[in-house]
């Protein structure tokens, strides 16, 4: 038997290796691990890195299909809290965008096709995870496929930042409506004012907060300080802050029509040709997407970024499935992980569970409170504002990609990232990218090896 199926097949579940199952107390103090802030600003500032993708989806949704914003809210922020309690990581929650688009861009694609579509993906992935099946397809996948899934990611979110910032939206009709005044409260000199404050404070996000000086300079240790003042600033959360002060001064009327209390809670009827479109329109092409950066990304990103945690392919999986399984039947936006909102949350500070468990609670507090009347202050938040955050999350995991230091590393990952950003597919940009990796290690295949063995020790 060639040594990658030998490795599969010897590797039983937990219980048959037996390894103890652990106790509730155990499963507690583990919870309170994964929940403990490293930093309370640093996790707070995190904790609105993701919100440049969040917001302007479920806003563009509750506009133009009238998704029960109220529901959207609870059940995200009951995502949120659990997968920080389980992860111990800053693992996002962010809508599955392939649906969102269809949903917007398709007139007939209502919200029973929404949530059949959400349904049918979670029921998919959950079965990907719980059969193993998706922890096999992790350890396929080469590294460069994978890096270049993230990069044209990034990137895609980069350059939908600069559109953000650059031109009005209209998130209901999903499009543009001009070029965007230079002053004003979302003007296009607010968002470069707001985008050098980020870069001021936290520069590259890699730097040390020692500076180079000599053990005699005052003036060196002066600047060390200021430095250290600088960077511990909560850019994110003042950033996030100032547009919520914003969208109350260009919509006061928003705010005096508040509804207090929780949207109700109903369960979703879908007719059977709800279910047909919904899989046919919405699952199909958001499939490989969930799978690809939402399962297969984010866990190589969470490995990157925390190494001492164990974030494997399968459990990922099943918590996409089960998020959908369960929300969608009530309303609430089918949602995800995803390896933008994790660089997004990383950029600005988030460094374990507690991040998204408080990004959480303050979901949920806000659709219980206010329910679906939110709405009305979130159409008038700055999207120039938005923009900045999801550009800097957009660049953050773009830069994940800089450890292909071989040119056939840097080909495959390329290739498989300029396909999947010209023909807006990330299955399309997979699949040729691994072409080009198989066809690449061709080229470097003995005489008489066998292809199973040279596929397991290039990618181990």
């Amino acid at each position: 038997m060639d040594p990658l199926f030998q490795d599969v097949a010897r590797t039983p579940p937990a219980n048959v290796r037996g390894s103890p199952i652990p106790s509730a107390l155990h499963v507690v103090q583990k919870v309170k691990q994964n929940l403990i802030f490293k930093s309370k600003w640093a996790e707070l500032n995190g904790a609105m890195g993701d919100l440049g993708t969040y917001i302007p989806i479920v806003l563009a949704l509750t506009l133009a299909k009238n998704l029960d914003l109220g529901t959207t809210l609870i059940f995200t922020g009951v995502y949120n809290f659990i997968t920080g309690a389980i992860y111990g990581v800053p693992m996002p929650v962010q809508p599955m965008k392939s649906i969102a688009a269809v949903a917007i861009s398709n007139p007939s694609f209502g919200i029973q096709e929404v949530m059949a579509a959400g349904i049918c993906t979670g029921g998919i992935l959950f079965l990907l995870g719980v059969t193993g099946i998706m922890q096999l397809v992790n350890k396929l996948i080469p590294l460069s496929v994978v890096r270049g899934i993230q990069l044209a990611q990034g990137l895609s979110f980069a350059m939908t930042a600069v559109k953000y910032i650059r031109t009005v939206q209209d998130f209901a009709k999903s499009k543009t409506a001009g070029d965007r005044h230079w002053l004003g409260l979302d003007g296009l000199l607010l968002a470069i004012v707001c985008t050098c404050f980020i870069i001021v404070v936290h520069g590259a996000g890699d730097e040390s907060d020692d500076c180079e000086m000599s053990d005699s300079s005052r003036s060196g240790t002066c600047r060390r300080k200021w430095r250290k003042n600088i960077a511990s600033l909560p850019s994110a959360f003042i950033i996030f802050l100032l547009g919520v002060i914003l969208a109350i001064i260009r919509g006061p009327k928003a705010v005096k029509s508040f509804k207090f209390g929780p949207s109700s809670v109903e369960v979703v009827k879908i007719s059977k040709h709800s279910w047909k479109e919904g899989f046919i329109e919405g699952t199909v092409p958001q499939l490989p997407l969930s799978v690809l950066n939402s399962v297969i990304a984010v866990c190589k990103l969470s490995t990157d970024l925390f190494p001492d945690k164990d974030v494997s392919a399968t459990s990922v999986s099943m918590t996409v499935g089960l998020m959908n399984l369960v929300g969608c039947w009530f309303g609430a936006l089918p949602c995800c992980h995803g390896a933008g909102g994790l660089a997004g949350q990383y950029k600005f500070g988030g460094r374990s569970g507690g991040c998204v468990a408080l990004l959480g609670v303050a979901k949920l507090v806000l659709g219980l409170v206010l329910g679906g009347s939110l709405v009305k202050i979130l159409d008038q938040f700055p999207v120039g504002v938005l923009g900045v955050l999801l550009l800097f999350a957009g660049i953050e995991l773009a830069i994940c990609s800089r450890d292909m230091n071989t040119k056939e590393e840097s080909l495959v990952m390329l290739i498989c990232t300029a396909v999947s950003l010209v023909g807006s597919s990330a299955a399309l940009g997979f699949l040729c990218g691994m072409a080009v990796h198989l066809l690449v290690r061709l080229r470097k295949l003995e005489k008489g090896q066998s292809w199973a063995t040279f596929w397991y020790q290039r990618n181990p």
